[in-house]
Order: structure tokens, then sequence, then C-alpha cells
């Protein structure tokens, strides 16, 4: 099975300060066609104005990853941690039992672009965690990049649940097979660009769902930026 979600057929919340697209169910935006696949179940596309973010705001029970596309974001929490998110990092929050966080645009001219993502965890009720690492461009580009899983592989970030995130880029004559195991799910979501997954076009904010796919073809990327959700 393979279905595609368009972007114009995402949520969206405007705040002035804050432009928000809505791949699943979301504060006052709900589908019960789109609520989560699998463990995946937020991922929204936030455009935050220059000078303005998100004021220190409580989360339970959830794995948080952050992927900035441009601009930055500083980032403090209540476990001491205090950062700054740039393009080609991957920030991964476990919020466990309960904690606090802000992520606010630093910038007094030029917005921030990314997507938030929430994992549902294997368990709850742990210490809250942070791991934050970066992914070069040029280590993504034309093939997917393994930046979340469950044990931290190759580098990449840790999150308690069976799934696994990769991350490319792809432009022009670049061509990647993505072989994924039996039984599992898969969803791509286009960041910007556009590209074709298995002969289906897709553009930014697109997405294509599928279950037991075996193996995905993408080619034919324009300045593509996409991310793949191996799922259980």
């Amino acid at each position: 099975m393979m279905e595609i979600r368009r972007s114009l057929d995402r949520g969206h919340a405007d705040h002035g300060w804050l432009s928000s697209f809505h791949s699943f169910s979301f504060a006052d935006y709900y589908d019960r066609e789109h609520t989560h696949f699998g463990a995946l179940r937020v991922i929204n596309e936030d455009r935050i104005r220059p000078g303005t973010g998100f004021g220190t705001h409580g989360h339970r029970d959830m794995e948080i990853v952050s992927y900035v596309l441009e601009g930055t974001l500083a980032h403090r929490d209540s476990m001491g941690n205090s950062s700054i998110i740039e393009p080609g990092d991957v920030q991964r929050m476990s919020a466990g039992r309960g904690v606090t966080h802000s992520e606010f645009n630093p910038s007094g001219q030029l917005g921030a672009h990314f997507l938030q993502i929430w994992i549902l965890p294997r368990s709850t009720g742990g210490a809250p965690s942070y791991e934050q690492k970066h992914f070069p461009a040029k280590v993504r580009r034309g093939r997917m990049v393994l930046v979340a899983s469950q044990a931290g592989d190759d580098g990449s970030v840790s999150i308690d649940q069976d799934a696994r995130i990769y991350a490319g880029l792809f432009d022009g004559d670049e061509r990647y097979e993505q072989i994924l195991s039996a039984g599992r799910r898969a969803y791509v979501h286009v960041a910007r660009g556009s590209v074709s997954v298995n002969g289906n076009p897709l553009l930014a904010g697109d997405a294509l769902k599928a279950l037991d796919p075996r193996h995905l073809l993408i080619e034919n990327g324009d300045g593509a930026e996409i991310l793949l959700f191996d799922l259980a």
C-alpha cells in the first residue's frame, strides 16, 4: 500500500509570529485519518519570525526531534542544556517524566524554518535527556543518511523507539535505492524542492506513506531535501 499526502491537505495555523503546517492532528487541527503513522505522531513545518519563538513550556513521554532547514534556533531546557541549532543539526530531546524548554529565533533579521517531529516512545516515565549532532550537507548529498535510531547506530542520535530516521539531499541525476526490512512502514516527507519516490512525483510538503515497501527508489531530485522514517 502506498498513499500520497499532499502539502495542501495538511492543517495550518497562523499565529503571526509562527506559521505552522501540520502533517498530523495537532492542537486545534484534527483529522481522524491522519492522527499518526505507527509511532510517528507529529511533523510540524514551522516558520518563526525574527526575534520570536516558543516560550518555556512542558512536555512528557515524547521523543522530540528538531531538524532546521534555514536560520537558527536557540534552545534552553530544564536539564541545563543551552544550544544553537543550525541547518544540518539534528536535536533530540526525550521528555520522559517531564521537561520544560524554549525554542527562540535569535536573529533580528532572518526567519527560522524547521521541522518539529514527535515520536511516541516505547517506555514512559523515564529520565529526560538531550542529544544534538551535526550532519554536513556533503554527507547527505545523493543518499539517505541515518540521523536517528534506537541504538544510535552509525553516529545517529538515539531515540526510545524502534524507528530510524534518514535525511538526504537530491538534485539532478542523483539516484538512490533504500532497502527496508519486511513488515516495516515507511514515511517519506519532502522538506523542500521536488523528487520522485518509486515513480511518484512529490513536491515540498508532500509525503508518501507505505506499508511493507521493501525498497524505495529516490530520483529526479530538484533541490530536494527529504526525511525518511523507517517504522515498526
